[in-house]
């Protein structure tokens, strides 16, 4: 196996930090899986899942997105994706990324694999980009209602006036993430919501490349995305017949209780007509399924999946 990092130039000419893992065998790989990283994190992170793929034949890329780990120049600072218009701007990034791979594995099956925020850049990528696939893995995904988040970007927009896009949001991050804990008592650290395994969540806490905090032009971006990822018309523009699977943790506090959220959104795309939805709650697991105490039974579940779509073209 090889694993290399990069960088491209993305639709505006940002520079972007990616990396990608290449299966021993140098012929054409089964697949591709392209992976987008969730809030204050890093695409470093997914190194034990994507070498996992890769031994299994599937050549992984995935990138830091822009206010992300090595992509962003100024770690310590607020998170923000853009001066303007930033989920946009990520996901043109992770278009930008596709047009790579596919550069570099013509005619290779291209899967799309989402965590958290990234299964929602991935939700609206697939309105716009959704016919280079062949399916979508989203994991930690959720519901959320369009009156909130309208009301987020009111917050949101207001404090931007006040004290400007980059200042760090102590608010909305309250807001937005204060509730995630709270089934998890008694608390051993703030972060317990992401797994039942205490060692992967003090060595994402002690990660130098960790996120700390979201600016207010990151939480008015991201709430202004999730509105278009909400939107009738944008949702109708998904290929019908592209195969979508959700995973989550039934203690997932993203995905609702018992996983309630993740059915919700499952019964919604097939009422707009998506042919191939499924979905898979692992027991007790909470928000990141890939370092969860479960990890190899959830990743070989989504090789098995994979595989299972390659063989229905």
């Amino acid at each position: 196996m090889t694993v290399v990092s990069f960088t491209f130039k993305s639709s505006d000419g940002k520079e972007i930090f990616a990396m990608k893992w290449s299966p021993e065998d140098q012929q054409k790989p089964k697949a591709a899986v392209q992976i987008a990283h969730g809030y204050a994190e890093h695409i470093g992170r997914y190194d034990v899942f994507a070498r996992k793929l890769a031994e299994a034949g599937i050549v992984v890329y995935g990138n830091d997105h822009r206010g992300h780990g090595k992509t962003n120049g100024n770690t310590g600072e607020a998170i923000c994706f853009a001066d303007e218009a930033g989920f946009d701007k990520v996901v043109a990034d992770m278009r930008a990324l596709t047009e790579n791979i596919q550069s570099e594995n013509p005619g290779t099956p291209l899967f799309l694999f989402g965590h958290s925020m990234g299964s929602m850049l991935t939700r609206r990528y697939i309105q716009l980009y959704g016919d280079d696939l062949v399916g979508a893995v989203l994991s930690g995904s959720g519901v959320f209602s369009n009156g909130l988040l309208k009301l987020g970007t009111v917050v949101a927009a207001s404090e931007i006036k006040r004290n400007g896009r980059a200042h760090p949001s102590l608010l909305l991050d309250k807001l937005v993430f204060q509730n995630f804990n709270r089934g998890f008592k008694p608390a051993r650290t703030d972060l317990d919501w992401l797994s039942r395994d205490e060692a992967e969540v003090d060595k994402f806490l002690k990660d130098p490349l960790r996120g700390k905090i979201g600016s207010a032009g990151y939480f008015h971006d991201f709430f202004c995305g999730l509105l278009a990822m909400n939107d009738a018309a944008n949702i109708q523009s998904i290929p019908k017949d592209l195969p979508l699977h959700f995973i989550s943790g039934t203690a997932d506090p993203v995905g609702g209780k018992g996983g309630k959220g993740i059915v919700q959104t499952c019964r919604a795309y097939q009422q707009v007509g998506l042919q191939d939805v499924s979905y898979k709650l692992y027991e007790g697991a909470r928000h990141e399924l890939l370092n969860e105490t479960n990890k190899g039974e959830v990743t070989q579940d989504i090789i098995e999946w994979i595989f299972a779509r390659l063989e229905s073209l």
